[in-house]
């Protein structure tokens, strides 16, 4: 139950960016459900490969090389879902890092129930 309400919560989290930032947009409120899901998959099974492939640039970027890692998981869910689109690496790392801090303060606060 609790990752449905996670699920539903960044896909909230998705419909927001999308009318914040200009380079981002999501057609429906079902397509952001299904970016919520393809996102958390693409976290789950690609993201830790990613990170092992690249894990000396990492370590040489102390780190930031991550936001790049992110971007291309946000490029890889653009590529997937045909309402979702992302014009830009910048938007995808701006949309990649708001993201993050919507998701701990909506998880936080669901936590904290």
């Amino acid at each position: 139950m609790k990752l449905l309400l996670r699920l539903l919560l960044t896909a909230v989290a998705v419909v927001i960016l999308a009318k914040i930032l200009p380079g981002v947009s999501v057609d429906s409120y079902w397509t952001a459900i299904i970016v919520a899901v393809v996102l958390s998959l693409l976290n789950f099974i690609v993201k830790p490969i990613l990170v092992l492939f690249t894990l000396p640039v990492t370590m040489l970027t102390l780190g930031l090389f991550l936001l790049i890692i992110n971007a291309i998981i946000i490029f890889m869910a653009d590529g997937f879902i045909d309402g979702f689109s992302v014009s830009g690496w910048f938007m995808a790392i701006i949309f990649s890092l708001l993201l993050s801090l919507f998701q701990s303060v909506l998880f936080s606060i669901l936590k904290s129930d």
